[in-house]
């Protein structure tokens, strides 16, 4: 399925301000901003994240109001390109380096705008992430909620049935649950996912930092939550090209590129960014708890999908040297994942 999820959504007239100019800070700017991010992290006790279409542009996945945007471009009568699809789309270095600061301990919470499912492809903790928007790649069972991540995207929006059904089995003896399968994926004016919401809004408001990466926080709620953080005394660091709505309230402001922002800020944390080897789900992670050593309980082969269910090997943060840190990121690679067959994709 191509990219252009937006040509999906129903017609909507206030798409917000777009095509807006851009602005690089100069590389000795851009170096001491990084630097003062470093810092604030190093000093937070509890960082969320929040990411929009921008980080996936070096996927290949046009964003909606920039230069080239979709909707900037419609504005202008022009019809965007689009070079990929969802399945073949990989992970920017952004996409990874987040997966790099949740293993290292840095990384509470994700709260992510995005459709485009890479943020769970990537191996990101679905514990740990909010998609408040949906995901192409997710649909939800009507009736008792329980999820299915597919290799495929589903093919289908605003949160209309699929044609599947569930097959969720509550206890030994009884019948499947059989609700109908819906997409996740949102239209326009249509209530944000409740669980999902609620817990961005309580990370939002726990943090001590928020860091906003490749959005303009133009859309409402999602796009008001870092003042939450802001309310309750906290930092807000936006990342971004173009002006945002919040610039005001942010305690520091970088003018540039996502991916070179945060290549410079994993060097600096002493941080190696994950390797991606193809599409990985892991449901659960608790980075607050101290290192458990892994013991596998149950391993499940079923139509070229390869689950693996162990108990959480957590990452605590550590003030420690980079050896350390490797350790503690290799003990967390061994934990509960879900590797997707690349071969079938």
């Amino acid at each position: 399925m191509s990219v252009n999820y937006a040509a999906g959504l129903s017609t909507y007239a206030d798409k917000g301000v777009c095509g807006l100019p851009e602005s690089f800070d100069s590389k000795e700017e851009l170096k001491e901003k990084v630097e003062a991010l470093a810092q604030l992290i190093r000093e937070s006790q509890y960082l969320v994240v929040h990411s929009g279409a921008g980080i996936s542009t070096s996927s290949g996945i046009p964003d909606f109001r920039g230069p080239k945007g979709v909707w900037t471009m419609e504005e202008r009568g022009e019809s965007p390109h689009f070079d990929t699809t969802f399945e073949e789309a990989r992970p920017s270095l952004t996409h990874m380096a987040l997966l790099g600061l949740q293993r290292a301990g840095y990384l509470k919470y994700l709260i992510s705008q995005n459709v485009d499912g890479i943020h769970v492809r990537s191996g990101f903790p679905r514990n740990l992430l909010s998609e408040l928007h949906g995901n192409m790649f997710v649909e939800e069972c009507g009736k008792c909620g329980k999820q299915y991540v597919r290799e495929k995207v589903i093919g289908v929006m605003g949160l209309k049935p699929t044609g599947k059904y569930c097959e969720e089995v509550r206890g030994r003896g009884l019948r499947s649950c059989r609700g109908k399968l819906i997409s996740t994926i949102l239209d326009w004016e249509e209530a944000l996912p409740e669980k999902d919401l609620n817990r961005a809004e309580e990370a939002s408001r726990r943090a001590d930092l928020a860091l906003t990466l490749g959005t303009s926080l133009q859309i409402k709620p999602s796009g008001d939550l870092p003042l939450f953080t802001k309310r309750k005394g906290g930092k807000v660091v936006i990342v971004n090209l173009q002006p945002t709505k919040h610039d005001k309230h942010a305690h520091l402001r970088i003018n540039g590129y996502v991916d070179e922002v945060m290549s410079q800020l994993m060097e600096l944390l002493g941080l190696v960014i994950p390797k991606w080897d193809g599409p990985t789900v892991c449901e659960s992670s608790t980075p607050d708890q101290k290192p458990l050593p892994a013991i596998a309980t149950k391993k499940e082969v079923k139509k070229g999908v390869k689950k693996e269910v162990k108990r959480e090997v957590p990452v605590q943060r550590l003030d420690t040297p980079t050896h350390s840190r490797v350790f503690l990121y290799f003990c967390h690679f061994l934990h509960c994942r879900i590797v997707v067959n690349t071969s079938k994709l």
